[in-house]
């Protein structure tokens, strides 16, 4: 029962739609502005340096939350792995929204920040770098997950949470597949632009 508990809680704190909640403190519906994507990029296009930070903030606390949880009740790494996918999930499946969420970015890195801080560190870095180079997010997103996998499945010695790593990894490829279609068009958004 416990088990089910903590599952149920992680999909549902993943499930709340952070973008979709700020864009309607300002009087719109996130999904019609923009990229139309339900996540802190979006926010932060349509709305604002102050908005796309609170998004993101909230939404990585969407991750951290439910596999902290999970760390202090069980000591399975599969059950920590379980509760931080549902989170995850729940972000890109969101309950409240028709099942159709955001990307999984922000809330994967919640979860990781609790199961590998280090590597995601190297991530974060790659991340900042690409994405001020390059202007595009998600082609800094895409490197960064490359990086965290690549540098997970080397220093990180659970089996387990390598498990959890690859399959995250492979799911943010999997949303970001319009965006990679965009990017090798030449029709990619640049963060700063909100056309």
């Amino acid at each position: 029962m416990e088990i089910f508990l903590i599952c149920l809680l992680s999909y549902v704190i993943g499930s709340i739609p952070t973008a979709y909640i700020v864009g309607k403190l300002n009087n719109i519906d996130i999904r019609h502005h923009g990229s139309g994507n339900v996540g802190a990029t979006n926010v932060y296009r349509v709305l604002g340096n102050r908005w796309g930070i609170v998004t993101l903030i909230f939404d990585f606390l969407k991750g951290v939350i439910p596999t902290y949880i999970a760390t202090i009740y069980f000591t399975s790494p599969y059950l920590i792995m379980l509760a931080g996918l549902l989170a995850i999930l729940g972000h890109i499946f969101t309950l409240f929204l028709s099942f159709k969420g955001g990307k999984g970015v922000a809330t994967s890195t919640g979860v990781f920040m609790v199961i590998t801080p280090y590597t995601l560190i190297i991530a974060m870095i790659v991340f900042l770098l690409v994405t001020r180079t390059s202007g595009f997010v998600s082609l800094g997103t895409l490197s960064a997950t490359l990086i965290f996998m690549i540098s997970s499945l080397i220093l990180n010695k659970s089996p387990e949470f390598k498990i959890l790593i690859v399959i995250a990894s492979i799911v943010i490829f999997i949303t970001h597949i319009p965006n990679i279609k965009r990017l090798l068009k030449g029709e990619e958004l640049r963060y700063n632009s909100n056309k």
